[in-house]
């Protein structure tokens, strides 16, 4: 899990070279048994209703809030199926509850539930998220939605210390699981596409993307921000501006009744 000094050094990287528009979000899985953090709110209980787990992270980086989300605060089956709060049943695994909506078959669906990454049923209780800059836990990995130009931002320095490129997965479904669990299971950093879901109940927009650095990896993402910047990559990414334009004909005619100096 990262520290609380490594978690503080990468929210500051983030805002000085990043700048995204909603807050970073710290995410701890808790384990049964495993206290919940003060004052993280429970959806059902604090707020009076149930959330996908891409709703929570849309109230975390929107809203500032720290939410701790369990399997009686979930409306997603398929979010808590991934997460392993509930058990994996054949319908779903058979690719029954994708058929017809993204795949022409259940078959082909099936492919589909299969290719998401996944907890063991019971591994986990619940998911605290928050906002990074706040966070009273060590979190197990820090997520950010951004534009595509600051998450190209953070590939770069991810790549830094090491070269060569980073390894996604995209299916377009489930984001919440490629978001935290890929994340976890991997130990990599990832690029994530958001999921229909997630446009829709966390009303994440077109020009967001996300990215998400796992602990282990929290000093070494902001040795690349710092890194990359000092050899000139930045962002906002600087417009190549000294050229000289070309205007209309009907323009550079108005030079022609110049008086000759």
């Amino acid at each position: 899990m990262g520290s609380q000094p490594a978690l503080r050094a990468l929210v500051e990287a983030f805002d000085r070279h990043v700048r995204p528009g909603t807050f970073p979000l710290a995410v701890r899985m808790l384990r049964p048994g495993e206290a919940v953090p003060d004052k993280a709110r429970a959806p059902r209980r604090d707020l009076g209703f149930q959330t996908a787990i891409c709703q929570a992270f849309g109230l975390a980086r929107r809203y500032g809030w720290t939410l701790a989300v369990g399997k009686d605060d979930l409306s997603c089956p398929l979010g808590a199926t991934a997460f392993g709060f509930a058990p994996l049943v054949d319908y779903y695994a058979e690719g029954h509850a994708c058929a017809g909506f993204y795949t022409a078959t259940a078959e082909a669906g099936a492919r589909s539930e299969a290719a998401v990454p996944k907890f063991p049923h019971g591994a986990y209780e619940r998911i605290v998220v928050g906002p990074a800059a706040r966070a009273t836990f060590d979190p197990d990995l820090v997520m950010v939605y951004a534009s595509s130009a600051q998450v190209l931002r953070l590939v770069t320095a991810a790549l830094y210390d090491r070269g060569g490129a980073l390894t996604t997965q995209i299916s377009g479904r489930i984001d919440c699981a490629d978001l935290v669990i890929r994340t976890m299971q991997t130990g990599e950093c990832q690029v994530v596409l958001p999921c229909y879901g997630d446009r829709i109940f966390a009303q994440t927009q077109d020009h967001e993307m996300a990215f998400t650095v796992p602990a282990g990896r929290f000093e070494a993402v902001v040795q690349g921000l710092d890194g990359t910047a000092k050899g000139g990559i930045r962002y906002p990414i600087p417009s190549f501006l000294r050229y000289t334009g070309e205007f209309p004909p009907a323009y550079t005619k108005v030079r022609e009744f110049w008086p000759n100096e």
